[in-house]
């Protein structure tokens, strides 16, 4: 858990240092470039960001579609570490897609499974409220409840939203199957110790 707060701060301190050329594209950015390049998770989601941020403004469709691509391709390589900040902007990237950028929801609830096994609270919640509509994931109760049970267990500023749809979802399936849910978030949380300290 250290790790990943580390990570958050390092990006923070990256973002904050690159907001005056936020506007400029990634490449102008030498130092920040040379990072990505050279395999930090962080630097190489900042310039996701920026290629994501320039996509935003073309008026040009095919250009656009090129800068959200290169933007994913960054995101890829820092969620390929096992960067959830990589994951999350990879998974919100697939959800909305952009000019030129074909929204998947098929990739995006994939990216937030990612993200949800490695602890990630709003992934989980996220994910829970996919299988619940059947969003990108073939529609399951018992897995939304599964992945909403670990949200709502979490401290955070979401966790009554995540108990509430997990009570909700818990209106469709049975005494027993929410019975075998809870004993498969024990078995998780007993294998993610930081998860089951934070509950």
């Amino acid at each position: 858990m250290r790790k990943h707060w580390k990570q958050i701060a390092l990006t923070m301190a990256l973002t904050a240092a690159m907001l005056p050329a936020y506007g400029q594209t990634a490449g102008s950015d030498a130092e920040l470039m040379a990072k990505a390049k050279g395999g930090d998770a962080a630097a190489q989601l900042l310039v996701g960001e920026s290629y994501a941020a320039s996509a935003a403004g073309l008026r040009n469709v095919a250009e656009a579609g090129e800068a959200y691509k290169t933007a994913a391709e960054w995101y890829r390589k820092a969620a390929a570490q096992g960067f959830i900040a990589g994951e999350m902007h990879l998974a919100a990237l697939y959800r909305d897609g952009g000019k030129g950028f074909a929204r998947d929801m098929e990739q995006a609830a994939a990216w937030y499974r990612k993200a949800a096994e490695l602890g990630d609270v709003t992934a989980q919640g996220t994910l829970g409220v996919l299988y619940s509509i059947g969003q990108g994931v073939p529609k399951n109760d018992v897995e939304a409840y599964f992945w909403l049970d670990l949200a709502a267990g979490a401290k955070g500023p979401n966790q009554e939203k995540y108990a509430q749809n997990r009570q909700l979802v818990g209106t469709h399936i049975t005494t027993a199957e929410v019975e075998e849910v809870q004993e498969r978030v024990a078995k998780w949380l007993a294998a993610h110790p930081r998860m089951a300290a934070g509950k």
